[in-house]
């Protein structure tokens, strides 16, 4: 189990909350519940409930999209899970982990608690969309 300020540094490598003081890092991390996960162990599949965003502190989970096609690798730092929980649709995506994957997971209220409490996470959260978004034309 990691301390509560272990968890809040790492909370400071990622983009999403690199912009938090200290003191809401702390306050965040007292939110994150920790999980670990074995090699090829499956985290969820498309249709699942969406519940908790996925933050990887350690290790390596591979994306497939509904196909079952491989769609990326994400490593620590990087955080998958979360677009699920804002329109409360079911996964449309399988996350499996390629090697010993240790989580912290953040809940729907969590998550939502910590944006009313700090703004510049959902901020964050929304460039990270519009970086993901096609281009649009009229």
């Amino acid at each position: 189990m990691k301390s509560l300020i272990e968890k809040a540094f790492f909370l400071k490598k990622m983009r999403l909350f690199s912009e938090l003081d200290l003191e809401l890092l702390l306050a965040v991390a007292e939110k994150l519940h920790e999980d670990e996960y074995d090699k090829d162990e499956k985290v969820f599949t498309p249709g699942q409930v969406a519940n908790r965003i996925y933050l990887i502190a350690e290790g390596t989970v591979q994306i497939f999209n509904e196909q079952k096609k491989s769609h990326c690798d994400l490593h620590a730092g990087d955080y998958f899970g979360d677009e699920s929980l804002f329109n409360e649709n079911p996964r449309s995506y399988a996350a499996t982990c390629k090697t010993n994957t240790l989580f912290y997971t953040i809940s729907r209220s969590h998550l939502l608690s910590i944006i009313s409490e700090c703004p510049s996470v959902a901020v964050t959260l929304l460039q990270s969309y519009s970086q993901l978004l096609p281009c649009r034309h009229p």
